[in-house]
């Protein structure tokens, strides 16, 4: 997943048009969006790692 770290995805700043390939870049807005909404809930990082590729897979 690159050097990013899964619980700093939401404060990242998005691209200004979604790609909408198969597998959704760390950068696009949608994923930002759906990440954002997860920021405060109480997850672990296991957990938050499996919403992100959720939130990737289109």
């Amino acid at each position: 997943m690159g050097k990013v770290k899964v619980h700093k995805i939401a404060s990242l700043t998005p691209k200004k048009k979604c790609c909408r390939k198969k597998t959704r870049c760390l950068k696009c807005p949608v994923v930002i969006m759906r990440m954002k909404k997860l920021e405060n809930e109480d997850l672990s990082k296991k957990e938050l790692k499996k919403r992100l590729e959720k939130a990737r897979a289109a």
